[in-house]
């Protein structure tokens, strides 16, 4: 039996302590090996970030460098046209054998706009899916997705492990109200972002960095 691996995904424009305690404590708790995070280069449910892709994946690198079983993987941005979550676990499916289990984590806020996503019915054909409480969106998952995650749902860990992909579980982790989108703001007013990400990425921010983030639009999830 191999433990399961993470993938969790975003825009990170900036990454925050929110999404490193999300991927901490679902590791800790479910047993997870490690956890990629994988900034999308081209996202096709939102306009594309201004600040430029390579200065998201250097600030994701700074953020995941000194957490252990926390690691950068950067085949979206490396990869041509729109940042398919699908490609992306297809691929690691394909490089890390069939018997892998893999789960991919969810915010609630992806998770309400899942059904909208590429492939996303054969997404479990891949993956197990984490579902995570957020504390600015409640849960509403569309019937489609509902429907098609009847009686797949596992309560504990370990059976993640005893499976490849094809289950689903909700967790909750304290919550922590901070949102890349906040963060925009704050950094468009004038004020202080320290405290809501890494020291290392607020010590990296130029002030093109600052004037791109600023400028960025607030999608629907972040």
């Amino acid at each position: 039996m191999k433990a399961p691996i993470g993938i969790f995904g975003g825009t990170f424009a900036p990454i925050h302590n929110g999404h490193l305690r999300l991927a901490i404590e679902l590791r800790e708790q479910l047993g997870l090996e490690r956890v990629l995070v994988l900034p999308a280069g081209s996202p096709p449910h939102r306009a594309a970030p201004s600040v430029p892709t390579a200065r998201r994946v250097e600030w994701t690198r700074l953020a995941v460098r000194s957490e252990p079983g926390l690691e950068i993987d950067t085949r979206e941005t490396a990869r041509g046209g729109p940042s398919y979550s699908y490609d992306s676990v297809a691929a690691l499916r394909r490089e890390l054998g069939a018997d892998r289990p893999l789960c991919l984590l969810l915010g609630d806020d992806a998770a309400n706009q899942f059904h909208t996503w590429h492939r996303w019915r054969e997404m479990l054909d891949l993956a197990h899916l984490i579902f995570v409480e957020r504390p600015y969106e409640p849960p509403s998952p569309s019937p489609d997705l509902v429907a098609l995650l009847r009686g797949r749902r596992v309560s504990d860990a370990k059976a993640l492990a005893q499976a490849a992909h094809g289950c689903w579980m909700a967790c909750s982790i304290p919550p922590l109200a901070i949102s890349s989108t906040r963060i925009r703001r704050l950094l468009a007013a004038g004020r202080s972002i320290r405290g809501l990400v890494p020291d290392a990425v607020a010590d990296s921010l130029s002030v093109a960095d600052i004037d791109a983030l600023s400028r960025d639009e607030d999608p629907a999830y972040d």
